[in-house]
């Protein structure tokens, strides 16, 4: 009987080492900075929902709202998906047009309500990062697959 006591105490000591060490895991996520955050708005009075785009660095606007993105990350494709984004938002409703500090803060894509934007008008949340899509030249236009093809690829297709 004394046994099984001294083994009790010992077990929940290694049980608890064990869940610190997996959360401390989880935790520690890599992240991918992108240059470009997705968001969506909701005009709340028309229903008007909106997705926009916003460089990082820059400020975009919604509505009355100024918001300037100063961070947006993502983890890697193979981890659990997750995109987030440090925002500033500002108001520039009224007759003055004096700017109004609204938000500012990190916003989680997989969890709005984490830390949201609390406004009676507007809602804006992060949908995604992403990185500036590059458009094809008219140099570009007349290769096929095998002439972009990396060199070493390129010596497989000859005969």
């Amino acid at each position: 009987m004394r046994v099984a006591c001294t083994a009790a105490p010992i077990f929940v000591v290694l049980l608890g080492m064990f869940i610190m060490l997996a959360g401390s895991a989880a935790a520690q996520r890599h992240y991918d900075d992108y240059a470009i955050a997705v968001l969506q708005g909701l005009e709340k009075p028309h229903a008007r929902v909106q997705t926009f785009e916003v460089p990082v660095g820059q400020v975009g606007s919604f509505g009355t709202l100024q918001v300037l993105v100063r961070a947006c990350r993502k983890t890697p494709p193979e981890d659990k998906p997750e995109a987030v984004a440090y925002l500033e938002i500002s108001d520039s409703h009224g007759a003055d047009r004096d700017k109004k500090s609204l938000f500012h803060g990190w916003m989680f894509a997989s969890s709005p309500a984490l830390s949201a934007l609390e406004n009676p008008i507007y809602d804006v949340w992060v949908l995604d990062c992403k990185n500036a899509e590059t458009t094809p030249t008219a140099d570009d236009a007349g290769k096929t697959a095998a002439d972009s093809a990396p060199p070493a690829a390129k010596a497989k297709h000859k005969h």
